[in-house]
């Protein structure tokens, strides 16, 4: 019998071979799937088709049970949730194949809903943290000044960085406290920022113009031109080395993660959070409620006299 790492034409008996040599074909020429996505597909097939020629099943004779169990199988060897995940999409392509070809055994909806992949929590920084970031440029110099600026818009606003870069000065209001950002979609939003935020961008605004800018960029570089995703990495990095932070812990997204769980912290509302970082989908916010109820339960840990920790 071939193994499961082998091409699926490659001697598959009870009619597996054709079979998968013919939805090989359909990935590529009807569905006009990627060869990544294919092979991948491909490769979750050929544990099916061996674990079916075990139990002498045949490619067109399988069962909502049979199905339930093979994923059992192998969610108990180890697999990993998006392993999973793939798979029952592999299965459910494969069976939807079978009954456009005329089979007669189970079809797509017969595959089980595998677990879901664990959340990953993004990760962020604490207060006092940012309050170091937020204080690493040398103000005593324009750079520093332009810095401790967009510095203080990000982490004040939730802009994204590549929103950040392309920000026009004519778009960000002082007197109301507000700018107006086009981000995913093209679609505009109004967010609100504080004082300390305020005060620095008019201390920029000052020194701007000496710049020469040659766009309407808020933030500029020495030769007047707008300031890159890139530089602003870069620049990001070496301020968290100044604050005495892990630069591979600190990016742009990170600071974008900061202000939502530090809003929620201080008793925001996930709806107005979730206008103010764009999302479309609220469930997409719902992850910082999740970071939120963590730190909460640290604190308690640490704090209360009634804690088992």
């Amino acid at each position: 019998m071939p193994h499961p790492q082998q091409e699926p034409e490659q001697g598959w008996p009870l009619g597996w071979g054709a079979s998968l040599k013919e939805f090989r074909t359909y990935l590529a020429v009807e569905r006009g799937l990627s060869v990544n996505t294919s092979s991948g597909y491909l490769s979750d097939l050929n544990h099916l088709a061996a674990w079916a020629c075990d139990q002498e099943i045949l490619a067109e004779g399988l069962t909502r049970d049979h199905l339930t169990v093979f994923i059992i199988s192998q969610q108990a060897a180890g697999k990993a949730p998006r392993s999973l995940a793939r798979l029952s999409s592999s299965l459910r392509a494969f069976l939807t194949f079978l009954r456009m070809e005329g089979g007669g055994g189970a079809g797509p909806e017969a595959v089980v809903k595998p677990p879901r992949p664990p959340r990953i929590l993004p990760r962020t920084l604490g207060e006092t943290q940012i309050e170091a970031l937020l204080n690493a440029p040398d103000t005593a110099t324009p750079l520093g000044v332009r810095d401790r600026a967009w510095l203080e818009l990000i982490y004040a606003s939730g802009l994204r960085v590549s929103e950040l870069a392309a920000l026009p000065a004519l778009s960000v209001f002082l007197d109301e406290g507000f700018l107006k950002v086009t981000g995913k979609g093209r679609k505009d939003r109004l967010i609100p920022f504080g004082t300390s935020a305020e005060r620095w961008i008019r201390a920029w605004l000052m020194l701007r113009p000496g710049f020469k800018p040659k766009g309407g960029e808020l933030f500029v570089g020495q030769r007047g031109e707008g300031l890159t995703r890139q530089h602003l990495w870069r620049l990001l990095k070496g301020y968290a080395r100044t604050a005495g932070l892990r630069a591979e812990a600190v990016s742009p997204h990170v600071l974008r993660h900061a202000f939502a769980t530090h809003l929620l912290d201080h008793g925001a509302d996930l709806r107005a959070v979730q206008a103010m970082l764009g999302h479309a989908d609220i469930s997409t916010t719902q992850i910082y409620t999740h970071v939120h109820q963590t730190r909460l339960r640290a604190l308690y840990d640490q704090m209360h006299p009634r804690s088992n920790g």
